[in-house]
């Protein structure tokens, strides 16, 4: 029997849709929203009828017969207390997004959007691997900080669909594997891999710097910045988010466009560009602690693993350790239709949500 999904990805300023039979994509469309287009929406949750009605009507430019849908599957959200895998939009879990979302994010609307096409055609609809998903061992979530205890926060739908893409390539399962997934993004994170649990990560702000990310550097240093009278909170914040790493460094978060300057023969992109890779390699290190088992592969994945010249000098760094795979680029939306194949196959048990917001 084939599936027919529905695949919902909404962004800040675009939302992506698709239709898979079973594996293969059929049809896909990206709708740009500007400034312009989201002003008259005072919050983002307003936002919902206009980007349903915009995938309505391309459905319908595609003569798309939406009876024919097994499912409709939809990004998952900032969403608390979750783990990774599939969850079915239940009226709890809609009632999160609405209004307990840790914070607001565009894909808070993916499993809200799922479920206001699915609920008419009497179809399950659900939400796969979101970013809050948290497996963490016990002794990973302690800190040096009594106020402070640490939850996963990393790329879980990419770090998973690659390794579940890996395995079946090797013929095994992913539940069966020890792996580290490095995310080579905008933002980077790693993320240990224990016999298909997230049992540890190193989030974007804790580890290496990226193309627009400071990472983790000396907390001294960063509380001097704090209190020294130059930044305001939200500067400070730009500087760990959006205007650190590369961009600060090189004036650039281009990697085409710093690999042209060492190959010019700037030594100071060269340098920095050896400094990322190194903190990578320091980053895999890390979670390569958290394993009481041997491990069977590190990936490297997300867009920034399409630069050999990158991955070609983590793997310098780690290939007496451990063996080291490249499996380049991020493709959300084929990773949330394989997520929900898997679901429907029976292949993998489907989480009900219960709320903690009472």
């Amino acid at each position: 029997m084939a599936y027919r999904l529905l695949v919902l990805n909404p962004g800040s300023t675009s939302t992506k849709a698709a239709i898979y039979e079973d594996e293969h994509q059929i049809a896909m469309k990206n709708m740009v929203h500007t400034n312009q287009d989201l002003a008259p929406y005072p919050t983002l949750y307003d936002q919902l009828d206009y980007r349903g009605a915009l995938v309505r009507l391309w459905l319908a430019q595609e003569g798309f017969d939406l009876s024919t849908l097994s499912a409709v599957v939809g990004r998952g959200g900032i969403i608390p207390h979750i783990v990774a895998g599939g969850y079915e939009v239940n009226d709890e879990l809609a009632d999160c997004l609405l209004h307990h979302t840790v914070f607001d994010h565009a894909s808070n609307l993916g499993g809200l959007m799922a479920q206001a096409f699915a609920k008419p055609l009497g179809i399950p609809a659900y939400i796969y691997d979101a970013v809050t998903s948290d497996e963490l061992l016990p002794e990973a979530r302690v800190t040096g900080f009594k106020e402070v205890t640490r939850t996963s926060f990393c790329h879980v739908l990419n770090a998973r669909a690659t390794s579940h893409k890996y395995a079946e390539a090797l013929g095994r399962k992913y539940e069966d594997m020890n792996l580290v997934v490095a995310h080579l993004g905008g933002g980077i994170s790693i993320s240990a891999h224990s016999h298909g649990r997230i049992i540890d990560s190193v989030s974007d702000d804790a580890g290496p710097f990226s193309p627009d990310r400071s990472g983790s550097l000396n907390m001294l240093y960063v509380v001097d910045m704090c209190y020294s009278g130059k930044y305001t909170k939200p500067e400070m914040l730009k500087k760990l988010r959006g205007e650190g790493g590369m961009s600060a460094l090189l004036g650039t978060h281009d990697c085409q466009e710093i690999e042209r300057r060492i190959q010019k023969g700037d030594e100071w992109a060269a340098l920095v560009y050896k400094a990322q890779a190194l903190q990578i390699s320091k980053g895999v290190g890390i979670m390569l602690g958290c394993f009481t088992e041997l491990i069977d592969a590190v990936i490297l994945t997300g867009g920034l693993a399409n630069s050999k010249m990158l991955t070609g000098m983590v793997i310098d760094y780690l290939h007496n350790l451990v063996k080291v795979v490249v499996i380049p680029g991020e493709n959300e939306m084929e990773a949330l239709a394989l997520g929900a194949l898997r679901i429907l196959r029976g292949e993998e048990q489907v989480h009900v949500f219960h709320s903690q917001a009472k």
